[in-house]
């Protein structure tokens, strides 16, 4: 429908009411306390026809759509996901990749990978990998530096992606390192996370990342983890997601289950490469 078209409906719907939904002035328009307290009132059936007709959908298509962070997408899963299709080759797989918060009342995901601390009282929340930040740069960036103890990172440029800023944390915990000491570091702020490890494989600086974006640079030898016995555990992490009251029909219950077997395997070999040595 056209704005227009939009309009004319709620206008329509306002003089069956009788009352006013919005206060329009002449570049704004608000909701009205009226509109304020219907809409609040007529949210929650709202959503119930939401979930009912997309659910209804779900159970006679054979396709799970997915959403998750371009950097989780692109280092993690793309590896992984043609072993689902191999296990479910009726399933149509249907990715898509984005930092915003998604909707599940509006966009047309069945299910999602977000990296937050795990809170929201209208979604599931299953975690599949802990948030860590750990320091990584190209071998030959690391010698020419002469890179032998955290402190040295003093010498260096930090790859700071500004999506997961946990430097100064990160110095603070293991270089020793005051709060003024550390902004004299010099740095490059970066909005992407692919692109900031992209930097570190090239020789730009180091980047602190999650171990899980870097583990397939680092066993091509691209990258290097400088002093793996630093490791920052950070309060967020990756979660797998979807509306509670929505029930997840066949194909999106079976991906669910195959992602958090992916994920069981993953924390178990984080658990050993993390275990004292024998």
């Amino acid at each position: 429908m056209t704005p227009g078209a939009i309009g004319q409906q709620i206008r329509k719907l306002e003089e069956w009411l009788g009352t006013d939904l919005f206060v329009r002035s002449v570049r704004q328009v608000k909701p009205s306390a009226d509109g304020l307290d219907y809409a609040a009132r007529i949210g929650p059936a709202l959503q119930q026809i939401v979930a009912a007709s997309q659910s209804l959908r779900g159970r006679r298509e054979n396709a799970v759509r997915v959403v998750m962070p371009p950097s989780f997408a692109a280092k993690w899963f793309s590896k992984r996901m043609s072993r689902f299709l191999i296990d479910y080759p009726a399933t149509a797989l249907h990715v898509g990749s984005s930092s915003l918060m998604i909707d599940f009342n509006r966009d047309p995901v069945d299910i999602a990978i977000r990296y937050f601390d795990g809170e929201d009282e209208e979604l599931e929340s299953v975690l599949l990998y802990r948030g860590q930040a750990a320091a990584f740069c190209a071998p030959s960036y690391r010698d020419r530096l002469g890179l032998e103890t955290p402190a040295d990172l003093i010498r260096a440029t930090l790859l700071n992606d500004i999506l997961h800023a946990w430097w100064g944390e990160w110095l603070a915990a293991f270089a020793g390192l005051a709060s003024r000491e550390t902004v004299m570091i010099r740095r490059i702020e970066i909005d992407q996370t692919g692109m900031a490890i992209e930097a570190a494989i090239h020789g730009q600086g180091i980047v602190l990342a999650n171990p899980l974006l870097a583990e397939e640079d680092v066993q091509e030898g691209k990258l290097i983890h400088l002093f793996p016995e630093c490791v920052l555990t950070v309060p967020l992490g990756y979660y797998l997601v979807y509306p509670k009251n929505r029930e997840l029909h066949g194909q999106v219950r079976l991906f669910r289950d195959w992602l958090l077997g992916e994920a069981r395997d993953l924390t178990l070999l984080d658990a050993i490469e993390k275990a004292p040595p024998v």
